[in-house]
Order: C-alpha cells, then structure tokens, then sequence
C-alpha cells in the first residue's frame, strides 16, 4: 500500500485475552457497555466473522508472532502447565522484526506468552514492560493486606480503580506511547491486557454495573451434551460445575460483564491519550482478543476441549483514517491473528520474506472494502487444539459460513449446521442424509492441514480417517 516517500502509519495492536465478541455492544449480543470499543468499531471497519486459529492463549500469541500455525513450530499448548511442549524460538521470523529494520521503534506492554525464557526484545521489541510483574510488586508494597478467595469463579475487587491490573497497564502504555513518540519515527506498540480472562474481579464503579439478573442465559445452556465426544461431560467434572444451574452461573457472567466494561474504559484512556498527543489521524489502531470464553455457554468454562463459536469467535476492529472508511462491516472469514502479520506487511509497503511461508493473507482489500475484494474470499477457516492440563485431546475444525465440522481424533467427530441450530446444540455427524458432505469437508480439511504443513495429517492412519471414510 504504501508509495515511495509516503509516511508510514503508527500501528497501535491492543490485544484482550479470552473475550467473547457476543459481550461487546456493537456486536448486539450480551447487555455489555463498550462505549470506547463501540466508537472505535463506528469510525472504522469491525468484522464479524473472524476466528481464532487456535482458541489458547501462548500457541496463538506465538503464531501472531511468526504468522504460521503452531503446529509447524512445536506450539501445542500452553507451556506453562501439562507436559513440556515447545515454543517459538527467538530466531524464528517475527514481523516486528521486519518493522524494526525499516525504521520502526518498538514497544510491548503487557501478556506475553510466547518463550518461557526470551522476552519480546529478542522477537523484534525496542521495549517490554511486563505490567502484571510490576503490577505484583505494587500489590506487595500498597495493597499486603488483600487477598482473594474465590477462585477462578471470581469475586468484586477492592483495589482503587486506577491500580487495578486493567488501568496499571494502560497507564503503562500510556507513559510507553508518550516516549515512542517522542522519537520521531513510526512506532509499533503492542498492548496486552490480561482481562477478562477469568478469573473476573472487577472494581467499582463496574463491580456493581451489571447484577444477575442482567445475566441471560445463553442459547447453547441447555445442551445435554448428547451424542457428543465424552471429554465435553468431562470438562464439567474437571471443574465441579457438573451440577451449576443458571443461578449459578448468572453472577461468574455478570462479572465478566463488569470486566469487560473495565477493560473498555482502560481502553478509552489509552485512545484518549493517543488523541491528546496528536497522533490518532496517522495511527492505525487494532483491537482483537486471541480467543474467546466459554463463560457458562453449553454449561462449560474456560476453553479447552472445545470449538463452540463462543471461544473461536473473536472480536477484530480496525480504525485507520484516510484508509478505513468509517463504520464499515465485513462478513469475511477472516483469521484474527494468522491475517494480521501479512496485512501488516502489506500496510507498511513490506513483503514477506520469501523464505518463511505465511499461513494467512492481507486482510487490506477486506478492511477498505476495496473493489474486486470478493475474488479473494474464503470458503473456510481451520482452527486446531491439541491438549492442555486437563490432558493431551487433538481436534481440528473445519468453519464455513454454515457448516462446522469437528475432527476429533479419538472420539466421535462433530456437524453443525450454523443456520439451523446457530446454539450448536445438535450434533449431526450421524445423519445420513449428511453423509456426502462430511467427506467433501473432510477432503477439505485435509487439503488445508496438508498444505499447512499440519503434521497430523502426514501418516496413513489420519490419512485413513479424513480420505478413507474410517471415522464416526
């Protein structure tokens, strides 16, 4: 996009962790209050239909790095916790990287994720500030006395609102931005908010903006879980909610609700800040989650196990002056994470390098509604997971427009039709009728996983499973 001498854009990617795009308010689902985010979607292009690739926080963070599947790269889950698994190595291709060696200055605040060891500096960062570690070290000397006692469930949080980890960190991006742009090149700053992953303890004034009854129960709670693979039953038992009803689950959502209002005004203190420094006309600002939450939909919590729209579904906005038009919506299939490195690329007149195959493409035709931006649409996106502390599971999905078909290597797979049960209450994996479409999109996926270079699908076994008809 960009032309010889024209100035490149700030890019300003503010990344939430574990947010349903249902509970923002442009998106017209949950009573969620996003004023700042509603704003940012009216003045620029939101999309509607993007999906993580893989619904856990560190392999996709690691992909947003390198723009490959995890699975090329030995990212198979969260590193933290299970068994040893690898992780991105600080020589792998980063676009950072790239943005650094044309001039860029470089700043992450925030959740990493991404090499248990190496810090953002040896991925392509003039700058990290880790705000959840300096956040612990302020709780320590300011708060000794507070402690929370609830668990994952979550519970209000007493702190003063501006030192709750939320605003912690967009201050600290805040002062960030101050000095990248004080530089006087383009910048690159990258910030990553912990919340609303669970588990939730908003502050007042939002602890107490949302109450239970404000918590509709979603349209997927009343699964049975019915003729589905065994670890979905499971995955209650893993967590004793088994027996939750919906009184149960009403105030856990009503705060996620509250966190997710937090989390929007610390979002509209960092935009606000980017507007008092003149920068907002020249910034192209980026907001999306790396996955979503299950937070009581088919009675589940967390992720794992699972590629219900509630945790592949993602929010995407985009605002870019001069090149976005405002309050454009697209319905393109779109990958949040794997699309965002070659459009990146593109945006600031780069090319990926040759050597390192990209598994996404530019998203640019999409996001300015370009003319002829249909012949490069997709008729699918492929999502993956292969185990977590609960033990190792591998699934691969295969998501068009109205079809989900599950891959569930060890157990029975799973068919939804999206129009007609959009709850996916209703496994059709079994009707007969669907018989020739389950292998056209098994033939599908497979053509995908290969040409990804997904090691799953390089042995005649799996082989047999998606070509030769050998599954349930």
């Amino acid at each position: 996009m960009k032309q010889d001498g024209a100035a490149r854009p700030h890019i300003l990617l503010i990344m939430a962790d574990q947010l349903r795009v249902d509970c923002l308010g442009y998106a017209g689902g949950a009573p969620v209050h996003t004023p700042h985010l509603d704003r940012l979607a009216a003045e620029g292009v939101w999309f509607d239909e993007a999906f993580t690739h893989f619904p856990v926080c560190a392999p996709a963070r690691q992909s947003l790095i390198c723009g490959q599947r995890p699975e090329v790269f030995g990212g198979l889950w969260n590193y933290t916790m299970g068994l040893k698994v690898g992780a991105l190595a600080p020589t792998a291709y980063s676009w950072a990287r790239s943005l650094q060696e044309q001039g860029y200055q470089c700043g992450y605040i925030g959740k990493w994720d991404v090499h248990p060891e190496y810090t953002p500096v040896s991925y392509g960062y003039d700058h990290y500030v880790d705000s959840a570690a300096l956040h612990r070290s302020m709780m320590k000397m300011d708060y000794p006395e507070v402690a929370y006692t609830n668990g994952y469930f979550g519970e209000p949080d007493p702190l003063p609102l501006e030192h709750t980890l939320t605003h912690f960190t967009a201050m600290q991006a805040e002062q960030l931005l101050e000095r990248l742009s004080e530089t006087g090149q383009p910048w690159q700053l990258r910030v990553n908010f912990n919340e609303p992953h669970l588990p939730c303890r908003p502050a007042q004034p939002f602890a107490s903006l949302y109450t239970p009854e404000d918590a509709k129960e979603w349209g997927s709670f009343a699964d049975t879980l019915h003729g589905k693979p065994y670890i979905q039953s499971q995955q209650l038992r893993n967590w004793g909610i088994e027996s939750f009803g919906w009184e149960e689950w009403a105030p856990i959502v009503a705060r996620y609700y509250a966190v997710i209002s937090q989390l929007d005004d610390a979002v509209g203190k960092l935009l606000h800040r980017l507007e008092e420094l003149g920068l907002a006309e020249a910034t192209w600002v980026i907001f999306t989650s790396d996955h979503g939450d299950m937070c009581g939909g088919h009675r589940m919590m967390d992720k794992h196990y699972v590629m219900y729209e509630d945790v592949v579904k993602v929010p995407l906005i985009m605002r870019m002056p001069g090149v976005i038009p405002a309050g454009h919506r697209s319905d393109e299939l779109v990958y949040n994470l794997l699309d965002l490195p070659p459009t990146i690329l593109e945006v600031c007149g780069m090319a990926p390098p040759c050597e390192h195959a990209m598994h996404g493409r530019s998203m640019l035709p999409w996001m300015t509604g370009r003319a002829g931006a249909s012949a490069s649409s997709r008729e699918e996106v492929i999502a993956s997971y292969n185990g977590q502390q609960f033990g190792l599971y591998t699934q691969r999905m295969l998501r068009s427009k109205k079809w989900k078909y599950v891959w569930n290597l060890t157990d029975v797979d799973e068919l939804y039709d999206l129009e007609d049960d959009p709850h996916e209450l209703y496994n059709r994996i079994g009707d007969p009728a669907r018989h020739e479409l389950v292998q056209q999109l098994r033939k599908r996926m497979y053509a995908a996983l290969l040409n990804d270079g997904d090691p799953m699908v390089r042995n005649e076994w799996m082989q047999r499973q998606l070509l030769g008809g050998h599954k349930n």
